[in-house]
């Protein structure tokens, strides 16, 4: 009997084995279209909700032209530390400044890129480096008219232009809160990319808070949404159709390569007012010289590794952060009660405060915290703050220069070292025929190391008198030389 039964259930079970093996034959099939149909539905939906975005943005996106004066000085033009040909490939073609040597004559040029209308009376937001020192400025619409626009106020810091064209009732964008982007977000990009008007493409924001040395104040947002030449200038969008940024370059060797950066909207909403209201902007200044503070010079100063803020490296004599008595080596690690997570995000948020604006520190002092007050100056501008070669000095050296920033020498490979790099040489200049380049680093000026352009500046001053100016400078390539510049030539 038990051997009867033992066998029964064997065949019991052997059965209920086929029976479930045929059910999950029929249903898994059946289960597998059925997500495939819903991977499908949802990209559809997705599709139809670029659609929708693309067809409310693009009639308020813009084709810009401008007519630039090739015979800016140096002084005025962009600078861009990189060769001619990735330069004209995003940005357009170079002035022939920049390009030729001085003999040759000089003509007008023209750029071309995008814009986006913020107001329904033709008030237009695009990138600085479009229309800086333009003459003339040409607007065409998604509907083909054309329209001359009147440059209604630069700044060249944070690369953001106002435009503005007569006209009435006309389609326009709203502007996101782009501190609520998050990375991973989806983001369209609407544009005119080598002269093709209102293309759109999509992609993810793949980091924010990002600085690759293309202005003085970055907090750019990193997106693989393509961004080429000619998208320069247009809107960076959400899901909501919703402006979150500008788009205004993309970094790499050679083509798209897939890493755009688009200016965070909150960042231009503050230049905006500025320049609509008086044509320039204002910036708060403390008048410090600082730089981010690192795991070796933290524990130095007798605190964590891990703390973070900003070290005072020199404070400007007669400035806010003199008379509120901030020193050399203090770390400042909050403000306004938020911390300091980096000396960019710092930079920026003391340069979005208005002059007069009083505002709450802390800092680190001897391994003490301490509360510190500070009534925040006037940025002075950039030639004064940064020692930027005069007009007159850059013909004579054929060259233009900038400090040296974390970014520019990690780029270069210039990490530990000190000195100035130079942004812009004069083809025609004996600086080029001397081998000197753009991200040349100079390190000695009359043997005296330098480590800014201030003080670049007042050794090319005193070289002057002595009729030229010896030169120790590190090449892109990796070679070291010495450069005389006759200043009698």
């Amino acid at each position: 009997m038990q051997t009867r039964s033992m066998k029964s259930n064997r065949t019991f079970f052997r059965s209920a084995s086929i029976y479930l093996l045929f059910l999950l034959l029929i249903v898994t099939p059946i289960s597998v279209f059925a997500e495939d149909q819903e991977s499908v539905a949802a990209l559809r939906h997705m599709g139809k909700a670029f659609t929708s975005i693309a067809k409310k943005a693009s009639p308020a996106v813009v084709s810009l032209k401008a007519e630039i004066d090739a015979s800016r000085d140096a002084s005025t033009s962009r600078e861009w530390p990189f060769d001619d040909d990735l330069f004209e490939f995003f940005f357009g073609p170079r002035s022939p400044r920049q390009r030729t040597p001085r003999s040759q004559p000089r003509q007008s040029v023209t750029t071309m890129g995008s814009g986006f209308i913020i107001s329904e009376d033709g008030y237009i937001l695009t990138n600085n480096h479009m229309v800086e020192d333009a003459k003339k400025v040409k607007i065409e619409l998604a509907d083909s008219r054309k329209f001359d626009a009147e440059i209604i106020g630069t700044d060249p810091e944070s690369d953001i232009a106002v435009v503005k064209i007569e006209a009435e009732n006309l389609p326009y964008l709203e502007l996101a809160n782009s501190d609520e982007l998050e990375v991973g977000e989806w983001v369209l990009a609407i544009g005119n990319p080598l002269s093709l008007s209102h293309t759109v493409t999509a992609g993810i924001v793949s980091a924010k808070g990002r600085s690759v040395g293309l202005a003085n104040f970055e907090s750019f947002i990193q997106t693989d949404a393509a961004i080429n030449r000619g998208n320069s200038g247009g809107p960076l969008l959400n899901l909501d159709g919703r402006v979150v940024g500008i788009n205004t370059a993309i970094v790499g060797a050679t083509g798209n390569i897939g890493i755009g950066f688009a200016i965070p909207i909150n960042m231009v909403k503050y230049v905006y007012k500025q320049l609509r209201e008086g044509g320039s902007v204002e910036r708060g200044y403390m008048g410090i010289q600082f730089e981010e503070l690192s795991p070796g010079v933290a524990t130095s100063l007798g605190l964590n590794k891990d703390t973070k803020g900003v070290t005072i490296v020199d404070v400007v004599e007669g400035s806010a952060a003199a008379d509120a008595q901030l020193q050399q080596y203090d770390v400042i690690v909050e403000l306004n009660g938020e911390p300091i997570e980096s000396g960019n995000e710092f930079l920026n948020h003391v340069a979005m405060l208005k002059p007069g604006t009083k505002v709450n520190l802390v800092i680190m002092r001897d391994g003490k915290r301490k509360p510190v007050t500070i009534q925040l100056g006037k940025r002075p501008p950039t030639e004064e703050l940064y020692g930027t070669l005069k007009p007159e000095t850059t013909e004579e050296l054929g060259f233009t220069v900038r400090d040296l920033s974390d970014e520019l020498a990690e780029r270069f490979g210039y990490e530990n070292k000190k000195g100035v790099i130079v942004m812009e040489v004069d083809p025609g200049s004996q600086a080029a025929e001397k081998g000197i380049s753009p991200g040349t680093l100079i390190e000695e000026v009359n043997r005296k190391p330098i480590s800014n352009t201030r003080q670049f500046n007042d050794e090319i001053k005193k070289a002057k008198k002595n009729g030229g100016a010896l030169l120790l400078v590190d090449l892109p390539n990796g070679y070291r030389k010495i450069v005389f510049i006759d200043f009698s030539e």
